[in-house]
């Protein structure tokens, strides 16, 4: 190999760090860098889940937006139905956000995998778009029979019936 081909490829590197430099004082032509070459796969998800059909990997999606959608349910309205409890009263307002951040991490660690399984860049069958529309209805839904069961002042009328009408039709024109 000539010297003016292995200067130019030689790199300097950073103590023990994989992170390398050109130097520009020995003619490299490349831009000064500290960062190092990262290789990724173009699908990284595609290893995780290439085990499952789509029908179920839908199927665990919507499972999981389903039970993420539960405690982010409790995260935001529980406190306002058990506020009579002696715990919820002693507090505060410091206290009941700080519960509802524990529960809501929970959602997320949920919600999270959802949306990695379901995403179709990631080998799932659902768009980005897709995803978004069906967390929607599961939230409307999950909050409706939140709403009924635990706050029994609350009374649906048809409006309410239309509306969910209409965001089913959504889902159903956005998955077209």
């Amino acid at each position: 190999m000539d010297t003016a081909r292995s200067k130019k490829n030689e790199k300097t590197f950073i103590g023990n760090s994989r992170c390398w430099f050109n130097d520009a004082r020995k003619g490299s032509d490349r831009p000064k860098t500290i960062f190092p070459k990262v290789y990724l796969p173009s699908k990284p998800s595609n290893v995780q889940f290439s085990y499952l059909p789509d029908f179920m990997k839908g199927l665990y999606t919507i499972v999981l937006l389903l039970l993420s959608n539960v405690f982010m349910t409790f995260a935001w309205y529980g406190h306002l139905k058990f506020q009579h409890l002696k715990f919820f009263q002693k507090t505060g307002l410091f206290g009941l956000i700080l519960v509802s951040w524990l529960i809501a991490f929970m959602e997320y660690c949920l919600m999270v995998p959802a949306n990695r399984l379901g995403y179709r860049e990631n080998g799932g069958p659902f768009t980005l778009v897709q995803l978004k529309v069906i967390q929607e209805v599961i939230t409307l839904l999950v909050f409706t029979v939140f709403t009924l069961v635990l706050f029994k002042n609350e009374v649906l009328k048809w409006n309410h019936f239309v509306g969910f009408v209409f965001l089913i039709l959504a889902v159903y024109f956005i998955r077209k």
